[in-house]
């Protein structure tokens, strides 16, 4: 059973078919409202690395160490690492990136079952709708590491490279982690190529991962040269926005050497 809480933020007629022309303008002035919220947070967050993944993985699981290592090597070159905000593989890497001083942002959703922002987040944002979420995850980022996941992870997974493939986004790198688990997934995309349903050149910018370091390698590149290109943009917060510059959070502290 939804909370009392979460029955009260998410609104089950939104697709249920038409309803009064009322009722149909206040959902576009709450979906702008939740735009206009992610827009102002995140508007400063810098140059973000996407981590997608199972909410079901706990910490003693190898995916979830495995994520948090790899997010932490990517925050401390100067990545945000941004998230779903949830538990699982979304807590992995914003504790990667916690571990190592990296700022952390977590896009979380409002679910029956209340899913809880994880501890590990500077900037936690909390949306009704799926579709904004979505937009705020991809919008602020500049690459992707999609760990094993399920319905939901799928569904980040080829919107990305539906976004990519059609041009509505450069070709940022899609980084997929665990050759057995996504295998099923890699045949049918061969079969696509096969079937003519999709080019091959089209999934240039996907990459395949069995461990830490073959996946920092595969994304380095790509991200410095990135990196490079952002430096080119400058922007500054806007008085008359009432915006203020996001402040980098501490560098956590790191162990001595033998």
């Amino acid at each position: 059973m939804p909370s009392a809480r979460n029955s009260q933020q998410i609104d089950l007629s939104f697709l249920e078919g038409p309803r009064s022309r009322w009722k149909e303008f206040l959902s576009v002035l709450s979906i702008a409202r939740e735009f206009v919220q992610g827009f102002r947070q995140l508007h400063f967050v810098g140059p973000c690395v996407t981590f997608f993944g199972s909410a079901r993985f706990k910490e003693d699981h190898p995916y979830y160490e495995v994520t948090r290592e790899l997010a932490a090597r990517i925050g401390r070159v100067g990545f945000t690492i941004m998230t779903g905000g949830g538990p699982g593989i979304m807590e992995a890497a914003n504790r990667g990136a916690r571990d190592v001083g990296a700022r952390s942002i977590g896009c979380n959703i409002y679910l029956p079952h209340e899913q809880a922002p994880n501890p590990y987040l500077d900037i936690s944002l909390t949306f009704q709708r799926f579709f904004v979420r979505k937009v705020l995850l991809l919008k602020y980022s500049i690459a992707f590491v999609v760990m094993p996941g399920g319905a939901g992870t799928v569904d980040e997974l080829f919107e990305t490279i539906t976004l990519i493939q059609t041009g509505k986004v450069k070709d940022f790198p899609i980084l997929l982690y665990g050759r057995t688990y996504w295998g099923p997934m890699l045949e049918q995309l061969e079969r696509m190529v096969a079937e003519g349903t999709i080019g091959r050149k089209e999934l240039a910018f996907v990459y395949v991962a069995d461990d830490v370091d073959e996946a920092t390698t595969l994304l380095q590149d790509r991200l410095v040269a990135m990196w490079q290109e952002l430096g080119k943009r400058h922007d500054t917060p806007k008085w008359w926005f009432l915006e203020r510059r996001i402040a980098q959070p501490p560098a956590a502290p790191r162990p001595a050497h033998k």
